[in-house]
């Protein structure tokens, strides 16, 4: 009998739930508030509450559900199911796994959350199940998710994937929430992207960034990309920084993992081909002409789901 299956997304304000029959198909989505008070201590209680409630809504008995998947903010030992670090919600290692397993009685199957995310991307998003895949997420920082050969990469403590740490500017970089300077995540992410615009705004270049910032009293990533589009010369620079140190680590990246799919997802990526375009033309420029062959770059298509779904395949991948 193929089992029923749960995907969690915990998040540092919300954390995302899914019931889902074993195919995929989402019986019910939902969220709820995450409780950081005394270190997130009752978190696995209001999680399984909640997947309880939602069950008995269903008709859903828990014979039938084969396994509850996690993703997780922070550094992670998968095996063991414990949260080393979760900067975001006060966890020090702190027994995730064995704490929802001792109130659900279902196994549990636990990663790290952009892991996770980019699991339910290549399960039912951009992915088609490949086998080597990397998905980076451009959102307030740079996340990334690598799949070899059909397997997630955890690395030896929890660390692999986490792309937006690459050091791009040795010298002179922004700081960086990691306590480093010049990381990836720095110049990528919208918030650098934003950063990279007001900056020319204050040193007085000819942009009309400049008649925004005015309007709005901020600049997001996505008044650069707009105003690139419309031939800002400046917005257009910025663009073709971002996507050119963007394109040079993907392809270093993806000379160790030889991905068929390069999955952009996160708030930057809805600028869809104008942000495509640019980084497949700096890709190829830095990659050897064996890997561009074999690799497509899309858009994430899952958004904010692809932590369910991806919590949902983990626990799935496992149970068969």
């Amino acid at each position: 009998m193929k089992k029923n299956l749960v995907g969690v997304d915990i998040g540092g304000t919300t954390i995302k739930i899914g019931l889902f029959k074993n195919e995929g198909e989402i019986i019910d989505k939902w969220e709820i508030p995450t409780d950081k008070t005394n270190e997130g201590e009752r978190i696995p209680h209001d999680i399984w509450e909640s997947i309880e409630h939602k069950m008995s809504k269903h008709y859903i008995d828990k014979s039938t559900v084969g396994g509850i998947g996690v993703g997780a903010p922070g550094f992670i030992d998968a095996k063991k199911g414990i949260i080393l670090i979760g900067v975001n919600i006060g966890w020090n290692d702190f027994e995730l796994g064995k704490k929802l397993n001792a109130l659900s009685n279902l196994p549990v199957y636990m990663d790290n959350d952009a892991n996770v995310a980019a699991i339910g991307e290549n399960w039912k998003g951009s992915g088609d199940l490949v086998d080597n895949l990397i998905v980076v997420t451009l959102g307030t920082g740079v996340g990334g998710g690598i799949i070899a050969n059909g397997q997630i990469v955890s690395g030896a403590n929890g660390t692999a994937g986490e792309i937006g740490h690459i050091t791009v500017e040795k010298e002179g970089g922004a700081p960086c929430n990691c306590g480093r300077s010049g990381c990836l995540e720095t110049v990528t992410s919208a918030t650098g992207i934003a950063r990279q615009a007001l900056e020319a705004v204050n040193e007085g270049k000819n942009t009309k960034l400049a008649e925004r910032y005015k309007n709005k009293n901020k600049l997001t990533a996505k008044d650069v990309f707009d105003l690139a589009k419309e031939g800002d010369a400046v917005a257009q620079d910025i663009v073709n920084h971002v996507t050119d140190v963007l394109g040079y680590s993907l392809a270093s990246v993806a000379t160790v993992i030889n991905p068929s799919k390069i999955i952009m997802g996160g708030g930057v990526s809805k600028a869809g081909e104008d942000l495509l375009r640019p980084l497949r033309a700096a890709f190829e420029q830095y990659a050897l002409p064996r890997i561009i062959e074999g690799c497509q770059f899309e858009i994430a298509t899952l958004g904010n789901d692809a932590g369910i779904y991806g919590g949902a395949y983990l626990a799935k991948q496992n149970i068969e």
